[in-house]
């Protein structure tokens, strides 16, 4: 148990250098890039955005990473997530698998107030509010969204991964990385780490988009 809270400490740790846009994915002109890392955050900073279903106060998820995409309007806005879960047991892949399946159920996300009105990053003192492009004027409640679009990457120990990659089939939402790969350093910075995660947006369902 302990290896598997090292191995995620690691995970958040080098998340935390990745950038504002999950590595990889381009905006997609003409709409604003309303991309904003919701986790890991800062060490400073007590509450960062989660998931979870409607009218549960208790049960979230608390993805190792987590990536949201603001849009609509201000009186109808969504987000969609990109997410990364780091799986140090088969039976924990398959627990985080359950969390992100289709499902009848809504998913929401949350962004707890502190969140909002914090700097984007130590060298953006813009709130993050101001980012979102849904939000007019200061929030003074969590912004709690509906979520459009789901995509989850998971970092698998090595035997894990090539085992379920000989042996499964990834649903639409799901992409799977070695967590050797996740973990390195210079990861964000890896070409076919950044072409994978550039797949893993609704975008890359179409020829071109207007």
């Amino acid at each position: 148990m302990n290896n598997f809270r090292s191995l995620d400490a690691l995970v958040r740790a080098r998340l935390q250098s990745w950038p504002q846009s999950p590595p990889g994915v381009v905006p997609h002109s003409p709409e604003p890039n309303h991309w904003l890392r919701g986790r890991p955050g800062a060490t400073s900073e007590g509450s960062h955005p989660f998931l979870k279903f409607p009218g549960s106060s208790r049960l979230r998820t608390l993805p190792d990473g987590l990536w949201l995409h603001f849009g609509g309007t201000a009186g109808e806005p969504f987000v969609d997530i990109f997410a990364i879960e780091a799986c140090g047991s088969l039976p924990n892949l398959l627990d985080k698998r359950s969390r992100f399946a289709p499902s009848t159920h809504s998913l929401l996300a949350v962004c707890p107030l502190p969140w909002l009105a914090a700097p984007t990053s130590a060298n953006d003192i813009t709130p993050r509010w101001q980012l979102t492009g849904v939000l007019r004027r200061p929030p003074t409640d969590p912004l709690v969204l509906p979520v459009r679009d789901i995509r989850v990457m998971y970092g698998l120990k090595q035997r894990h991964y090539d085992g379920f990659a000989k042996t499964q089939i990834p649903h639409p939402h799901e992409y799977f990385v070695p967590m050797q790969a996740l973990i390195a350093e210079d990861a964000m910075h890896d070409p076919a780490m950044q072409a994978l995660v550039s797949r893993a947006s609704a975008n890359a369902n179409f020829l071109g988009t207007p």
